[in-house]
Order: structure tokens, then sequence, then C-alpha cells
């Protein structure tokens, strides 16, 4: 009997289907203006890209003639092998490397931060995110001074350490996890405790998988802020090989002469890693967001 109305509901839905696609589609005014505005935002966001992209193939003259040059019109190679002949792969492995470490241990401890603070009950649980809230307003050139201070005392400056460490405590990532934390059952967590779980397995079997949309959202954000941390390298590093890719990049870039089309190759390379991730988890963004939307 099941089986029958299964297979009765899968025809009705291909029914519909079928019928949906055959339904004409009305192109009101309304509909037509917006698929124009739409293609024109996409144009005007991806139009970066391409000129970073077709201008690491043009010559120097050409690259920076008036009128512009659209596309290459002979393209060239002499960008890329300038700008490989850089230890460009040290300095990708170490911006991999610095994102990786950073995101890792961000999701962590914002993870297990943001738990605590939803559904913990101690003393002074609040003035502690109050304190997160005002910290997320705070700018990082604020306290940059102090922190370099701290890590030269430390012996730290020019290390993956100083590099790392002062990036785990990321407030945004604990006001998300908190949030996002707030929206797990209390009735499950009883549950657990009744069956003998400990605080340690109940956050590792039940917490952490509800908590996989906000942690790939966090993971996301944080591999890309990393990656794109420039200020905070350029201080900390001292030595060519503990440079990371943009900040190699922008090395490139001589007192008295500019060689835009190695920059633009360097700037090509240095996108790419964010596009794929983009591309690759995009629906992390609107899940982790809009599901850790609540009042707390």
């Amino acid at each position: 009997m099941k089986t029958v109305i299964n297979e009765e509901n899968s025809l009705s839905r291909k029914k519909q289907v079928k019928a949906r696609k055959k339904r004409p589609i009305k192109l009101s005014p309304i509909n037509i203006i917006t698929v124009i505005l739409l293609i024109m935002s996409a144009l005007f966001f991806i139009f970066p890209f391409y000129w970073i992209v077709t201008g690491s193939f043009k010559p120097q003259v050409v690259a920076t003639t008036i009128p512009p040059e659209w596309f290459p019109l002979q393209p060239v190679l002499d960008n890329w092998v300038t700008l490989f002949s850089n230890p460009v792969w040290r300095w990708t492995f170490n911006s991999f490397f610095i994102s990786f470490c950073e995101m890792v241990a961000v999701c962590l401890v914002s993870a297990t931060a943001g738990f605590v603070l939803a559904k913990k009950v101690f003393p002074g649980r609040k003035l502690i995110f109050t304190i997160l809230i005002a910290a997320m307003a705070l700018p990082k050139q604020v306290i940059l001074v102090p922190l370099f201070t701290m890590l030269a005392d430390l012996g730290w400056v020019d290390t993956y350490r100083a590099l790392i460490l002062p990036a785990i405590g990321w407030p945004f990532g604990i006001f998300l996890m908190k949030q996002f934390s707030q929206t797990i059952p209390n009735e499950l967590l009883e549950a657990a405790k009744m069956d003998g779980a400990g605080h340690i397995r109940t956050f590792v079997s039940i917490v952490l998988p509800m908590l996989k949309p906000a942690l790939g959202a966090l993971a996301i954000f944080t591999f890309m802020t990393s990656w794109n941390d420039y200020f905070s390298q350029l201080v900390i590093t001292r030595s060519t090989d503990m440079m990371t890719l943009p900040l190699g990049v922008a090395t490139m870039q001589g007192e008295y002469r500019t060689d835009y089309g190695v920059l633009m190759a360097g700037a090509a390379l240095a996108s790419i890693p964010m596009i794929t991730i983009f591309i690759m988890f995009q629906k992390y963004f609107t899940q982790g967001i809009t599901l850790g939307a609540v009042k707390g």
C-alpha cells in the first residue's frame, strides 16, 4: 500500500514539474527591469577581476595606455614569468598555512565559547558578552601597537605564532556561535545529560553537528579575513620568507617605477583561492547567518 502511494506521489510530482515547464514565462515590465539590473550588477562586480586577469597578459606599455586596451591583442607571459621569479610558492604556503590554522582555531574556540555563553548560566555571563560586542566595534589598528609590543617582548615577531595566535579570539566568531547556539533545543541537552553524557561528550556528539552551517560560514569568513589581512602581516613580518602572498605581491611595487602587469598577475593569483572557496561554500553564508539570527 505504501509503495503504491509513493508511486502516485512521485507521478504527481513529475506531472507538476512538466506543467511548470510548459507554463509560459510572463515577461512583465518589472521582471524585465529586474533581470536587466541583475545582469548589470553582475557585470559590474565581475569587471574588476576580468580587468586584472587580462591585464596580467599585457606588456607594461599596453597596460598603462589611455584609452585602455579592453582585451590583450598581443598577450604575453612575461608578467607571470617575472612573478614566479620571486619566492611566490613560499608566500602562497605561508598564506595557506596561516589562514588554515586561524580558521581551525577560531572555529573551535568560537564554538566552545559561544555555546557556553548561550547555554550555561554563570556569574558575569552578560558582562562578558557585552564586552565582546564592544570589542567588535574596536578597529584592529587601535590594538596593533600594544599587540606588537607584547609580541616583541615575547620574541615572537616574524614568526607564525605572532600571525596566528592573536586572531584566535575573534569577537565576531564568538558572537555568531553564541547566537546560533541559542537555537539548539534545551531538551536535547537535558536528554544527553540524563543518558549520562558529560559536557565534552554532549558538545562533540550533539552540539557540533548542529553547528555545522554556522561553522561553515565562520570558516569561510575567517579564511578570507586572514588571507587578506595585509596590515597586520606588514607590521609583524620582517623577512622575505615569512611574507604572505598579498604582502609579497605588494612589495613588487617599486619606488620610482611600477610594473602593473606583474602586480595584476600577482593579484589574479591571490584572488583564485578566495573565488574558489566562495563558489564551493557560498550556501553556508546564508545558512550560517540566517539560522543564527535570533534574539539573545
